[in-house]
């Protein structure tokens, strides 16, 4: 089914985009915003849509089909679709993700504006919560969509073979071009914190207790002052309600070992040090707490010390006695690289074979340019937007000159895209039910799409 191709806007999303729409030139100017379509409580915006044609047609590979605004109507609105089918279905995702991904992503935007809040307004517009508040919205569909799809197609997987023949039914000139791809690797080390540095939050923390114990201090006040939460900290500590499971569980278990109103003794989770205050339990498990978040800090001595420690490794590795991929499993603190040996995945394909583009982070796409293949680089110092100051070696492993999509080079890519084209079979088949379930009025301007057909 053609309708459910969806736009990953990635290399390999093309692989599945067979529909045959009239091309389009990108839009330019201003349009009057509208809703377009309405998926029972959900509406879709012309803006939406604009927005995301606008970003397909900037990200479309040189090659590839012309991605068409109908297949972008198409796909946000079966993204409200999948939205609202998830309240029938009771599929939710819970505020602690939202909460976490919201910050996560944020962050990354304050980072590209040197965290100075009136350079981010003066480029959006937009007070830094009113941003937070749109891509809390964006993050909250996208995890319910994806929680969908997963659901729907679960168990699904494809063979060597349903590989070779997903791969043989491409006509060989229709076969993308890749552009150059590397293959790169790290080893992060985040600093140890002296123990001093904790004594010293622990002895703040508890000091904090005594004074709102004996009424000397107002625990929102504080939190306003000193807790180093970006998301509770202006609201005074309140998290409000989450379920058993959603928070660290060594602070759940401090938060729910207390009767309301009353405060423990400073807790450490990976987050950092908290003081809690129970506010409120319900019957369903759920409970609201307040917390002081202080985040014990690298000084220069320990990142120096990581530093050194680091440069030992790369000394082990480049003379031959320790392996890369060995070294990054058994010494990196990041566990989103070190299970893969420390190298970069594509997380659409799995492949450690990738554009720099793909890299999130501009700092490495622009350290990986001056690098030649085989180099490993000294110790390096960098900002993680949640955890602070980090040190890592980069390792430029490959590169592979641009190329059309072949079994022996890019397999890992077209097994993703045989499982994207086997998930959309699948995919179509639940729409044909859902859309009967869901109410849905589109815009008569959009009806040359086709969007509720069968195809």
């Amino acid at each position: 089914m053609k309708l459910l191709n969806r736009l990953t806007f990635t290399l390999i999303a093309s692989l599945l985009i067979t529909a045959s729409f009239a091309q389009e030139a990108p839009p330019t100017g201003q349009v009057l915003d509208k809703i377009v379509a309405k998926v029972d409580n959900y509406i879709l915006l012309e803006s939406d849509v604009q927005k995301a044609y606008i970003e397909a047609v900037a990200q479309n590979q040189q090659g590839q089909p012309t991605v068409s605004r109908c297949q972008v109507f198409e796909s946000l609105m079966i993204n409200k679709l999948m939205v609202a089918k998830a309240e029938v279905d009771s599929v939710v995702v819970t505020d602690a993700e939202v909460m976490l991904q919201t910050e996560q992503r944020f962050n990354m935007v304050m980072q590209q504006f040197g965290g100075d809040e009136n350079t981010l307004v003066e480029a959006y517009g937009k007070t830094s919560d009113q941003l937070k508040a749109e891509i809390e919205d964006v993050i909250r569909e996208q995890l319910i969509v994806q929680r969908m799809r997963s659901q729907i197609t679960d168990g699904l997987t494809v063979s060597p073979n349903d590989v070779r023949e997903f791969y043989n039914s491409i006509p060989k000139d229709s076969l993308p071009l890749f552009t150059s791809e590397a293959t790169v690797g790290q080893i992060v080390v985040k600093p140890k914190v002296n123990p001093q540095t904790k004594d010293d939050i622990f002895k703040q923390l508890n000091q904090f207790k005594k004074d709102i114990g004996e009424g000397r201090a107002d625990f929102a006040d504080l939190a306003k002052q000193y807790s180093e939460d970006p998301g509770s900290g202006a609201q005074g500590g309140d998290l409000g309600f989450f379920r058993r499971g959603e928070l660290a569980p060594e602070f759940e278990s401090t938060a729910l070992a207390l009767k309301p109103g009353e405060l423990s003794d400073p807790v450490e989770t990976a987050f950092g040090v908290h003081l809690i205050q129970l506010l409120e339990r319900r019957d369903d498990g759920s409970y609201n707490s307040r917390h002081i978040l202080r985040i014990p800090k690298a000084t220069v001595a320990d990142i120096e010390k990581s530093e050194r420690y680091l440069d030992s490794l790369r000394t082990e590795i480049e003379a031959g006695r320790l392996d890369f991929a060995k070294a990054a499993k058994d010494y990196s603190d990041d566990r989103s690289t070190s299970d893969a040996g420390g190298f970069f995945t594509d997380p659409s394909n799995n492949s450690n074979r990738l554009s720099l583009r793909t890299l999130e982070d501009p700092l490495l796409f622009f350290m990986i340019d001056t690098m030649q293949v085989g180099d490993i680089t000294k110790p390096m110092r960098f900002e993680d937007p949640r955890e602070g100051t980090k040190v890592r070696i980069l390792y430029y492993k490959a590169k592979y000159p641009a190329h059309r999509a072949n079994m022996e080079d890019d397999y890992e890519k077209l097994k993703a895209a045989a499982l994207r084209k086997k998930e959309d079979e699948l995919l179509g088949k639940w729409f044909i039910t859902a859309k009967e379930d869901i109410f849905i009025d589109l815009d008569p301007a959009y009806d040359r799409c086709n969007a509720l057909a069968e195809k």
